[in-house]
């Protein structure tokens, strides 16, 4: 696993246009809307102040971690995405774990996420970190007719 930083925006920009491009109805952005960023906005994407970026070895996937605002602390997993050739050989466990440890280590008191309903290899994943089903649920911002369900990790027992 690598935290990344402004200086690997190269290496972020193109594991983030691969994951677009092969799963566009996971992410609430577009192939289109990224390919046109610029250096100058992969680098802030990757500054510090805004959360974690991370990606696998072999850049076999990458993940994403924030604060947003309304969460009361909480960190926010996003973006994960695993190259098909390395699903099923314990990369998402690696990503997932990356987050949870970045949060306990600045103190965060759980990481939640949204998975699409009824993605069930997602929801076996993130339980087997210890994540549980909460009653929010939400329309994907870019697909109406996806439903998202909230899962949250308290990290206070870890």
């Amino acid at each position: 696993m690598r935290r990344l930083g402004p200086d690997d925006w190269r290496t972020w920009r193109e594991v983030r246009l691969a994951a677009l491009a092969e799963s566009p109805r996971a992410f609430s952005s577009s192939l289109a809307r990224e390919q046109g960023y610029t250096e100058s906005d992969w680098r802030d994407r990757l500054d510090p102040a805004r959360g974690l970026k991370a990606v696998a070895d072999d850049d076999a996937g990458l993940v994403g971690g924030w604060v947003p605002e309304d969460r009361g602390g909480a960190v926010e997993l996003y973006s994960m995405w695993v190259r098909p050739e390395w699903r099923g050989r314990g990369v998402g466990d690696l990503l997932v774990g990356e987050v949870v440890a970045w949060a306990t280590e600045n103190g965060h008191p759980s990481v939640d996420l949204w998975v699409v309903d009824g993605n069930t290899v997602a929801e076996r994943l993130y339980r087997r970190h210890g994540f549980e089903m909460t009653d929010e649920s939400m329309p994907h911002p870019d697909h109406p007719d996806v439903i998202e369900r909230a899962m949250s990790c308290p990290l206070g027992q870890r």
